[in-house]
């Protein structure tokens, strides 16, 4: 089975719900998540509407392996149009929420419209419904997901915070405390709805067509525990980069003035694991358990007890603000958690400001002493710009904007790729991380390819782009079709075998070929949603810093990005793609994906 065969249409103005049938023949062709979700979004939206307008749609989408046996199948995303960048986004998210909407009887949730008051969902296999959120407005996500999970017994919650509500554009929607859909302002489309949350609860059952499914899923579980990579997750989680990209030469440092922080084991994950955590946090259907819940007993936020942080988190409003203190990246990460808003451009944002007042291009005005190290000062600013006070305002749409009202040459230090912040690898010390954050189809991100593992075992060679075209055009579309299924980036597993267990969860008869010209069909139709509202060649660049300054230190020092060499990287990726040299995907290539 693998799917539901339906979905819920809700429109927020009329107040109506409606039941329909899933386009099994697009779920084939588009698997589910991710990719569905693009195509629904590239059909359902006409060009250049307002992300933040109620004619925008965004859809809760689950794939076809969500909530089955097989490891990490809790896992779901986001999709619509970013009111942070102007164009694509879906956000993957963990958890127990995708679970929990499939179990209520849908593959996925398409939301239009807009409510006259503050709303929430109820969806549920017995009937689903707008319900009043009034009484949740203004409330953090901890306290509304604890509310509506009181009131909903047995059902998941995904909903938004302050951030979300006054329209801050790089607002996520969280749910179970800890997981977040965190880039590109999902929460604000929400925000715009008046939409508060979703609550989803429910007990169909999800069942494969094949009855060799469970074996198939019961001897990959077995493979997954054995894995050794998967052994050092369940470990030290993703914090075990920190020291791994200090080490090599690539971890932001103080608005990506360097890869190098010198206090960068201070805020490693190995310290965390010695002296702050206490258990181990999973997804639904996951034995990684990658996540980390730590308990801070002594400084001043003693008494603290949060789920992570995470490595990106601890990169960008750690190492990138240059807080040297893990306890208050921790409160930091908590604070993002509740008021609803990406830690990633947070932190990014947040640095830029700090270099703007060391610069002389901005007053420290309502911050005292905004300035690289200062733990207050980011705490104080998370809150300004999720409430948009003061010059929490300038901030509350990321940096690239705050750039173009500051002036100065502040847009070279802006460090952002069509509207989006660059995640945790700085890419002077990791050029392939140059071409696949230039070519993401959300703006700058670390989840579509990730090269520094190649490049740190010698699969790709460093500080050039030899093979790099290839491995990113590759590992786009191989991710693609992950996202869609929607499995965890953590998963190892082989092509060959997650084929097998997508054919016999859905009857499906795909191919190791087939499933990643799938994943390549879906990259397609994300970049003609793209190209539709603009986007071309010129906008594939990374922000001038990383072309004109040196790497100041470490492993990569005096490394440079050649803006010539990018773009000849670049445009053989576009050949390997068949898109024309302005990034444009050609006839011919979107006649043989059948778009």
């Amino acid at each position: 089975m693998g799917y539901m065969h339906k979905y819920l249409d809700v429109d927020l103005s009329s107040g109506k719900i409606h039941e329909k049938k899933l386009d099994q023949k697009l779920g084939e062709k588009y698997i589910g998540g991710k990719g569905l979700g693009a195509r629904i979004l590239y059909e359902e939206l006409k060009p250049n509407i307002d992300p933040l307008n109620p004619k925008n749609i965004i859809l809760f989408m689950t794939g076809p392996l969500t909530g089955t046996s097989v490891v990490t199948s809790g896992r779901w995303c986001i999709v619509t149009k970013s009111p942070h960048t102007g164009i694509y986004l879906d956000s993957q998210i963990g958890g127990k929420f995708g679970h929990r909407l499939k179990r209520a009887g849908y593959d996925y949730l398409l939301v239009r419209g807009k409510a006259e008051s503050p709303s929430y969902i109820n969806v549920h296999s017995e009937g689903s419904e707008i319900l009043s959120a009034s009484e949740y407005w203004g409330k953090g996500t901890f306290e509304t997901e604890e509310k509506l999970k009181a009131k909903h017994p047995k059902s998941e919650v995904a909903s938004i915070g302050p951030a979300g509500e006054n329209l801050v554009t790089y607002a996520n929607v969280m749910t179970d405390k800890s997981h977040m859909a965190g880039r590109g302002g999902s929460g604000a489309v929400m925000g715009s709805k008046n939409l508060k949350a979703i609550v989803a609860g429910g007990a169909c059952k999800i069942d494969a067509v094949n009855e060799n499914f469970k074996e198939l899923t019961r001897v990959f579980r077995t493979k997954v525990q054995n894995d050794d990579g998967v052994k050092n997750r369940n470990r030290i989680g993703t914090m075990m980069w920190v020291n791994m990209s200090n080490h090599g030469g690539f971890l932001p440092t103080r608005n990506y003035q360097s890869g190098v922080f010198e206090e960068a084991d201070s805020i490693s994950g190995e310290t965390m694991l010695e002296n702050y955590t206490y258990t181990n946090r999973a997804c639904y259907g996951c034995l990684i358990a990658c996540g980390k819940a730590n308990k801070f007993e002594t400084g001043k936020y003693a008494g603290l007890d949060v789920d992570g942080p995470e490595y990106e988190t601890t990169a960008l409003l750690g190492s990138n603000c240059g807080l040297t203190d893990l306890v208050a990246i921790a409160k930091a990460s908590q604070i993002c958690d509740d008021l609803g808003i990406d830690t990633i451009t947070s932190g990014a944002t947040i640095s830029f400001a700090m270099e703007c007042v060391e610069k002389g291009y901005l007053e420290q005005k309502d911050v005292d002493n905004l300035v690289f190290g200062n733990d207050d000062a980011v705490l104080q600013m998370l809150e300004l710009i999720a409430k948009k006070e003061g010059i929490g305002n300038l901030f509350a749409e990321g940096s690239k904007s705050a750039a173009l009202k500051i002036g100065h040459d502040s847009s070279d230090f802006a460090i952002q790729v069509k509207g989006n912040e660059l995640a945790g690898v700085e890419p002077r010390g990791s050029w392939g991380m140059a071409l696949a954050y230039s070519t993401s189809d959300r703006g700058a991100c670390h989840q579509r390819c990730w090269t520094p593992s190649a490049e740190l075992r010698g699969d790709l060679p460093r500080f050039s782009f030899d093979g790099v075209p290839e491995f990113v055009k590759e590992s786009q579309d191989e991710r693609a079709a992950c996202f869609s299924l929607v499995l965890c980036d953590f998963l190892p597993f082989n092509v060959p075998e997650m084929v097998e267990m997508l054919n016999a969860a859905t009857g499906f008869s795909y191919t190791p070929e087939s499933y990643l010209t799938a994943g390549e069909r879906i990259w397609n139709q994300t970049r003609l949603f793209n190209t539709r509202e603009g986007i071309t060649a010129k906008d594939d660049v990374l922000p001038k810093r990383f072309y004109k300054e040196k790497m100041p230190e470490g492993p990569a020092k005096n490394q440079i990005i050649s803006s010539e060499k990018l773009e000849k990287a670049k445009q053989i990726y576009y050949e390997l793609r068949g898109w024309d040299s302005n990034g444009i995907p050609n006839n011919d290539t979107i006649n043989k994906l059948e778009i």
